[in-house]
């Protein structure tokens, strides 16, 4: 089959329902990195330890749970706007009171109090992202996931750098209580969005009881694919090393000596073009090359850009070697989240969509939460450059069991989610 024109592609990004999953996208990448990248910021100036920095990673464990609460949102409808514009409505509300909450604490006198608020951010964003991923399944067809997730992760990438890369600046000269209210004020457009964007078009029911929703998405897809699960387990890995690297970037740059401001322009302003291009670049790669091939090459390149942390070691803090590193680290980032995006999307069946995509994704975010919790005595135990490049042979288990899915992702990606429902 001859791979889609260019123009073709690019029709394809501009409209009304890619430009929503975009701005669904920034209302997921927002508030991530409140509790990360702006937070070990907070918590390193406040003088908490490395170890303790780390073990607010566990902060993060709602994202490896989704699919707990997400039956509820497949089988109950909420009174207004519809089955998932209703429960975005609701947890956006919520959301943004808990960011704001979150920068009235204090680190210095209560630190319990900090990783509370922080829990009820991840908590309401997880949940948020449970919805969202229902939403973007539901709304576009198999052949547009790519496209759609390519955009969803343009949009992420967005919300992540105002969050981080624009927080880290606010932070610098306004405080952290006030960029914390300000990043609150920042999810209104997510609502407006949530507001203004048509409800998906589901021709599946909604489960007639709660007890069909909540097993009825497991035996689905457990009994309906014959590597369920060899996929679970290439979920977890793929982009394992990568994850965990990133998950103590932030103390690494304080530590060789770069001010929040160098780390805010270029880690996050700078690097977030690269991310754009990636993620364009991930979105047209897997119509051209398809899903197999795109993950194999995506993956390897994320592996090769975790190394590239090493070398800032040598280098010190060099402007423009950080830019490098960043800027490939962010590129290979963009394209192999876009197609990992995709994957899971085609692997979800409708009737159940938010339930099998919040198992999937709920994997995808174990090595940010229960894994990442031991970064920082790792860090501390094997050096910073030891480190990177353990995180980047990780990649290696993942690769690895891509192979096993070759027959089914080699096909061109039109015919590729036809072939897979046929072989379960």
């Amino acid at each position: 089959m001859t791979p889609p024109s260019y123009s073709s592609v690019l029709r394809e990004f501009l409209t009304g329902r890619m430009l929503v999953a975009a701005l669904m996208g920034f209302a997921s990448g927002l508030p991530l990195l409140l509790t990360i990248t702006l937070l070990q910021a907070w918590l390193t100036e406040a003088g908490v330890s490395l170890g303790e920095i780390g073990l607010f990673a566990l902060i993060g464990i709602p994202y490896t749970v989704k699919f707990l609460w997400a039956p509820f949102m497949d089988r109950y409808v909420p009174p207004l706007l519809g089955r998932r514009r209703g429960w975005l409505f609701i947890l956006q509300l919520l959301l943004a009171a808990s960011i704001v909450g979150l920068g009235q604490t204090d680190p210095h006198r209560n630190l319990m109090l900090v990783a509370v608020f922080a829990l009820l951010v991840a908590l309401f964003s997880a949940m948020q992202d449970t919805v969202i991923d229902a939403y973007r399944r539901e709304s576009l067809a198999d052949d547009e996931q790519g496209l759609g997730a390519s955009l969803y992760v343009w949009g992420y990438r967005v919300g992540m750098l105002i969050a981080s890369g624009g927080g880290l600046i606010l932070a610098q000269y306004s405080g952290f209580a006030m960029t914390y209210a300000i990043m609150a004020l920042l999810m209104l457009p997510a609502i407006a969005t949530t507001v203004f964007a048509p409800e998906p078009a589901n021709h599946h029911p909604v489960p007639p009881n709660l007890r069909v929703a909540v097993v009825g998405p497991f035996v689905e897809f457990f009994t309906q694919r014959r590597n369920a699960v060899l996929i679970l387990l290439f979920i977890l890995l793929y982009k394992l090393g990568d994850t965990l690297a990133t998950t103590m970037t932030t103390p690494f740059y304080l530590e060789l000596g770069y001010s929040k401001a160098d780390i805010g322009a270029v880690v996050k302003l700078f690097g977030f073009w690269a991310t754009v291009l990636g993620g364009v670049a991930g979105g047209v790669g897997i119509l051209r090359i398809g899903q197999y091939r795109a993950l194999w090459l995506f993956g390897l390149l994320q592996a090769l850009s975790t190394a590239g942390f090493a070398w800032l070691v040598h280098t010190g803090p060099v402007l423009g070697w950080l830019a490098v590193v960043i800027a490939f680290e962010n590129f290979t980032g963009g394209m192999g989240t876009a197609a990992f995006i995709g994957f899971m999307a085609n692997l979800t069946n409708k009737e159940f969509t938010a339930t099998q995509y919040a198992l999937l994704t709920s994997l995808m975010g174990v090595p940010r939460t229960l894994l990442a919790a031991s970064t920082g005595y790792m860090a501390s135990s094997l050096g910073w450059v030891s480190f990177f490049i353990t995180c980047a042979l990780l990649a290696i288990p993942g690769l690895w069991l891509l192979t096993r899915f070759r027959g089914w992702l080699s096909e061109p990606p039109s015919e590729a989610a036809v072939t897979a429902e046929q072989e379960t």
